[in-house]
């Protein structure tokens, strides 16, 4: 099976690179400048004890373009700010054949990627782990030992490509999931993380500061149930087992953990605002749940990004 890997950052790269060093046909189609830093360093892994790198196959946009050929699987990694520059440059890597298994957080880019490729060719997908760059190395760094990904067709049939698809995944040593609808698995990582993304953004620091202050924990419930609450009248109930493991994410005592949008928000970069909190409460207002803490964090990630492009 060929393997079109669009991003090599911490999501794509990290799935990808295991997927390589298992012997699987993988190609990264990347950016001209992490290109020449991954032919020179190769694609490294580290952290949680274990350091280890490939040299991966490598290929721009502009050389795709110039000889397409179609790839059995495109793994979709890229930050919905690069969304659609991204569409543009794997098209010609999309075959009659071709299966897309998007791993963004949020719905949004599942409309975006039916109406430009066919649902048929679109997946349904998750990709839970905790990793990130080095900003001077280029490295994946591995931050935790969560490392899973679910997926399946949007319809919710378990059809052969999925079974094909979870083998191969199973065999590179990847944590491969089929859950019983893979929209509502993607609907459920939403009210995560954008729970996740809103009590570090509002409070400006790490789950452990939040919640070592009067009300953080608090905090951190509603805006929980109120993701939840968009969850459930579209449709896709979390049930009493995923929010407590959700909420017991958000409260940890002492917790390091932040997400990328708090990563990217404090370093002055754009965000996924609209992807992940404006799309939320545009469909919050269409259902007729109110979301007064996420139209608060949309507002203040709206004018960090309005003065990160000035």
């Amino acid at each position: 099976m060929r393997i079109l890997v669009v991003g090599a950052g911490a999501t794509g790269g990290y799935f990808g690179a295991m997927l390589a060093r298992a012997g699987q046909d993988v190609t990264f189609l990347v950016r001209a400048g992490r290109a020449a830093a991954l032919r020179e360093r190769g694609l490294r892994v580290v952290g949680r004890d274990e350091e280890w790198r490939i040299q991966a196959e490598l290929v721009t946009a502009p050389e795709l373009a110039a000889a397409p050929a179609p790839y059995d699987l495109v793994l979709l990694s890229v930050k919905a700010t690069a969304l659609a520059a991204a569409l543009d440059d794997l098209a010609p890597a999309v075959g009659p054949d071709t299966v897309i298994l998007p791993q963004l957080n949020g719905l949004a880019h599942l409309d975006v990627l039916n109406a430009r490729f066919g649902p048929a060719r679109v997946l349904a997908g998750v990709a839970k782990v905790v990793t990130t760059l080095d900003d001077t190395t280029g490295d994946i760094l591995r931050l935790a030992p969560l490392a899973q990904l679910e997926f399946g067709e949007q319809d919710g049939v378990e059809s052969a490509r999925v079974r094909e698809l979870r083998g191969i995944f199973t065999g590179a040593g990847i944590d491969a999931r089929v859950p019983e609808h893979a929209v509502t698995a993607m609907w459920h990582k939403w009210a995560f993380i954008t729970a996740f993304g809103a009590v570090t953004s509002l409070t400006r620091g790490t789950v452990g500061e939040a919640n070592a202050v009067p009300g953080g924990t608090e905090l951190a419930t509603a805006l929980l149930d109120e993701s939840a609450a968009v969850a459930r009248a579209a449709g896709h109930p979390l049930s009493e087992a995923e929010r407590g493991a959700s909420l017991g994410v958000l409260t940890a005592p002492g917790s390091p953990m932040v997400p990328s949008l708090y990563r990217d928000l404090v370093a002055g970069r754009p965000t996924e605002v609209e992807h992940l909190f404006g799309d939320l409460v545009d469909r919050a207002r269409g259902l007729g749940v109110p979301t007064p803490l996420m139209d608060l964090v949309t507002l203040q990630l709206r004018v960090a990004q309005a003065r990160a492009a000035a």
